[in-house]
This record gives structure tokens, sequence and C-alpha cells, in this order.
């Protein structure tokens, strides 16, 4: 049995403020990794800390890239133990964005539908929440009709297996032992 690590997060920023404003919700970015250190985590976000209009594929840390530049980012870390194969149909899922990421841009479009309850997933692009869901998808994860179809990045508490192992600023997370 593996473990990934499906981080919630909130950095405080404005579209983060604005979000937040019209979703009523605690965390509006999530992440997954395999580490827990949390030095890789893939997601769809910012190409550039400090241009949010230019967005896709984004291998994030919590200390690189948005997540440096926004030390007061407000996290929650979920870990999910899955089974061998299905960590492994993930590793290979996400190597593909990571060689493909050229051709991955940020679904703009879909988050603006989501919020009014309608799906848009055109080829190539994703917004976080979205790309969460389907790495867990494609990896065939149990119990993933308890997240909607249209995925926000609370739903992701809704995993019946998950653990909430941290919650607090994403600079302090240091690994915990078990």
């Amino acid at each position: 049995m593996e473990k990934i690590y499906i981080i919630l997060s909130q950095t405080g920023n404005f579209i983060s403020r604005a979000l937040k404003f019209f979703t009523h919700d605690e965390y509006n970015h999530v992440s997954i990794s395999f580490d827990q250190n949390l030095e890789t985590m893939y997601s769809f976000g910012r190409l550039n800390p400090y241009n949010p209009f230019h967005g896709g594929f984004v291998v994030e840390g919590k200390e690189i890239g948005t997540f440096k530049r926004f030390q007061k980012t407000k996290s929650m870390v979920l870990e999910l133990p899955i089974d061998d194969e299905k960590y492994n149909s993930l590793k290979i899922f996400i190597s593909e964005f990571l060689h493909q990421k050229e051709k991955y841009k940020y679904n703009y479009m879909g988050v603006l539908l989501a919020y009014f309850h309608k799906d848009y997933a055109p080829k190539w692009k994703y917004y976080c929440s979205q790309f969460v869901r389907e790495c867990l998808a494609n990896s065939h994860v149990e119990n993933l009709d308890k997240i909607p179809k249209i995925a926000r990045p609370i739903d992701f508490l809704a995993l019946p297996n998950k653990k909430i192992i941290y919650e607090g600023k994403l600079k302090d997370y240091n690994t915990l032992s078990d």
C-alpha cells in the first residue's frame, strides 16, 4: 500500500479571496503529491507566481513558485492510501503531463462555468480540481463517486479513506511521523 497527498490551499491573494467570496469555501486550490514532504506537487495554476493570467500545468512545492511568493498560504494536507497498482498508474498518468506540459493550458472558462455547475473540459485544458479529480479517476481510486464531476477543492474532503494530517500555514508544514 502506498500513500498520496492531496493539498488544499488558500494563498490569500486577490483572486483567491474573490473565489472565497463567491464559493464560501475555505480552500480554493488543490494539488496532488507522491511526496510526504510536499517538495513536489502537481496541479494547474500560475506558470509565473507574479502573473495570475498565464496558467497551465505546474509543478509546485511548499517552498517554490506561488507558494514561496505567498508565505501566508493556508493549507490542509490529506493523506490517501492507495494500492501499488493504482499508485503506479497515477505516476504514469502524471508523467504524461510532465512530458507534454507545454501543450496544457489553464481552463479559465471551465472554472468560471463550474461556478454555475456547467462542465467544460476541452482537450489539453484543466483547472486544479478538474485535474486532481482526473488523476484519481484515471487511477481508479475507490469511492471517487463521492467527488462531484465538477469538483471544487473542498470536495476532496469527501474521500472516505483520507486522513487529515495537517492544517495550518503551508510554509510551516513538516513531515509528520506515524
